[in-house]
């Protein structure tokens, strides 16, 4: 430990924890801040298409309303832990709520894409400190007996929010003006800075003033900037058959790179990655980042497969992925109350299990399959979730000391985000392509010299098609089957992926309750 750390650590006000109705007040307001954080970097994905149609761009226009929100955010998120040491936790937190609403009300009201697109901008900048800062108070305020409760009630808002996102977004554009997707956000957040101000005002952390590294800061800007641009637009401008992405991918890769030099010589790093020196941590986060890649990616592809090749609207869709929240509200209890008595690899280990088990099923999929082989898999989802999204942070901030947990929160969340977009990424490229090798394989065996292709189409011809509509028929088919067999082999991949990850895990020192946190 350096000696200007060490003189920090020295100066933390030593706040006993909350207890009574405090400590249920800020059991809800803090876990509902990141929900509503959560919510709204996908309760806009599926209203693209209505808000570019009342604003007048074209849909690709309007995509820019959630690469906005993206890009801001992930250049912001890394730099919360150095906002919140240099201001505060308490009033960074609830600055960034407070601007938070006001961003969202400005975001309902705009008249324009080029206004919404500036107001979305703020919007994820000020999101951006609001998820390692409301789970780094949470956790320095609780008890340490019933922290695992914390985690668990934390976890649960964290992992459910994505589901409910799409499900709350397409029915406000079916229903309602599209500017309530972001009016929701005042009330929500005029009550949590209430709230949280009343319990956590007289609680605030200690302000270390420390210089501003500017060759970190933007580095850190143009790395994280050109990676979120490359994730958010690659699929759409080709990947690396395009220019603009091979441009920014070499500018990322350089900034970063040079970033991670610098933050580690420098002594007043913007980002401390000296925390990853720690191998429970970097351990956890690495694998909780593999994870979340194809956690993620396929929490973008089932909906999409359902819509697509299987006739869901976008509201059904998102109902079929809701189960995955019932056995975590279920077993939330028994998680907060137990988990202290298991070493926290067991339990992750368990939950790559129930995953791996999960993506086994579902390479199953079929043409004619019907809705239980979506729901049962998504039922039992959620026990894997919830074994893996408290125990994950319990065990990489086990690592940390108090006046840690918010810089460790911030890096923890950058990866969590940046392993999700590069996810949803890869997943939605590779079945793509998969696809259209597997149409052009099936394409193949359509002819009149093989016996299945012949009966088929004698078969179609018996129920009143003409040829042309036979043709019609079989390349749809062959299209739908040649999605499908693409989404079965990303399945396959993300099983055996979590199978691998089981190991990994066991890296990590042992810990079986979360210590110094």
């Amino acid at each position: 430990m350096q000696d200007g750390e060490a003189a920090d650590q020295q100066k933390i006000p030593a706040y006993p924890p909350l207890t009574g109705l405090s400590l249920a007040v800020i059991t809800f307001v803090l876990p509902l801040a990141a929900f509503m954080q959560v919510l709204d970097t996908t309760i806009a994905n599926v209203a693209v298409p209505t808000i570019a149609g009342n604003l007048g761009a074209s849909t690709s226009q309007g995509t820019w309303v959630i690469t906005s929100y993206a890009i801001t955010s992930a250049i912001f998120l890394p730099i919360s832990g150095w906002l919140a040491r240099r201001f505060g936790e308490v009033r960074v937190f609830l600055l960034a709520v407070a601007l938070f609403g006001l961003s969202s009300l400005l975001c309902g009201m705009a008249a324009s894409l080029e206004f919404l697109v500036v107001f979305r901008v703020i919007q994820g900048a000020v999101a951006a400190p609001m998820l390692p800062l409301a789970q780094s108070l949470l956790l320095n305020n609780y008890p340490a007996d019933k922290r695992y409760m914390a985690i668990a009630s934390w976890s649960m808002t964290v992992s459910v929010a994505p589901i409910c996102g799409p499900i709350i977004g397409g029915w406000i554009s079916d229903n309602c003006y599209w500017g309530w997707i972001f009016y929701i956000n005042a009330p929500v957040a005029m009550l949590v800075v209430f709230l949280a101000w009343s319990i956590l005002g007289r609680r605030e952390t200690v302000r270390v003033k420390r210089p501003v590294s500017y060759v970190g800061l933007s580095l850190l800007v143009i790395g994280m900037g050109s990676l979120q641009i490359v994730l958010d637009r690659g699929k759409e401008l080709d990947w690396f058959n395009s220019t603009t992405v091979v441009a920014l991918t070499v500018v990322s890769l350089v900034a970063l790179t040079f970033l991670v030099i610098w933050e580690l010589t420098d002594e007043n790093p913007v980002v401390d990655l000296r925390m990853f020196a720690s191998r429970t941590f970097s351990v956890t986060v690495l694998s909780a980042a593999l994870c979340l890649m194809a956690f993620f990616g396929t929490t973008v592809l089932l909906p999409l497969l359902l819509q697509t090749q299987f006739g869901y609207t976008a509201t059904h869709a998102g109902l079929a992925a809701a189960p995955v929240g019932l056995l975590q509200l279920i077993l939330l209890p028994l998680y907060g109350r137990y988990a202290k008595h298991f070493d926290l690899r067991m339990l992750i280990s368990c939950s790559f299990l129930v995953f791996g088990a999960c993506m086994y099923t579902r390479t199953w999929f079929s043409p004619d399959m019907d809705i239980w082989f979506v729901l049962i898999p998504q039922l039992a989802q959620g026990l894997a979730n919830m074994l893996f999204f408290p125990s994950v942070i319990a065990l990489a901030f086990s690592a940390l000391r108090p006046d840690q947990i918010a810089r460790g929160a911030s890096l923890y969340y950058c990866c969590h985000t940046t392993a999700a977009a590069i996810g949803s990424s890869v997943v939605v490229t590779m079945w793509e392509r998969r696809a259209a090798t597997h149409h052009t394989h099936l394409a193949e065996h359509i002819d009149i010299y093989s016996p299945i292709a012949r009966e088929a189409m004698e078969t179609l011809q018996n129920i009143g098609m003409d040829e042309l509509q036979i043709a019609k028929y079989l390349a749809i088919e062959v299209n739908r089957q040649g999605f499908i067999l693409a989404a079965n082999e990303i399945y396959w991949g993300c099983t055996l992926l979590f199978l691998a990850l089981i190991a990994v895990i066991w890296v990590a020192k042992p810990v079986k309750q979360v210590r110094r946190v």
